[in-house]
């Protein structure tokens, strides 16, 4: 997680060619489940650490619906599945900050473009 610089990992099952995920460990069930207590990493495994009340949202559904489920429920990291379930990727609160700091800053413009117009007509 340190090298690829991520804050959690997918945990899945081979299914014929395909992932399928079965939990996630972030690096707050790292610190809180095992650093702080102390607990010989050597000694567990990822299935031990993982949560395995997987939430999932699939591709095809909004942004919308899928940042209220992420509110719902608590959560910063959702992998995403397509229609068979198989591991497509992951959604972050960071993704999405993101894309919507795009989207306002398209607003932005747009607003700065109509103020400018007006003054262009007005004149």
């Amino acid at each position: 997680m340190r090298k690829q610089h991520v804050g959690d990992v997918v945990v899945v099952t081979k299914h014929v060619d395909r992932m399928v995920p079965v939990g996630i460990i972030t690096d707050r069930d790292i610190v809180v489940e095992l650093i702080a207590e102390e607990v010989d990493l050597e000694s567990v495994s990822a299935g031990d650490v993982m949560s395995t009340e997987l939430i999932t949202a699939k591709q095809t559904e909004g942004i919308w619906d899928t940042l209220q489920l992420m509110r719902s429920q608590g959560i910063r990291r959702l992998p995403v599945v397509n229609e068979e379930d198989f591991l497509e990727g992951i959604l972050t609160i960071d993704d999405l900050i993101e894309l919507l700091a795009d989207e306002l800053a398209i607003l932005a413009k747009i607003s700065g473009h109509g103020q400018k117009f007006e003054e262009e007509n007005l004149e």
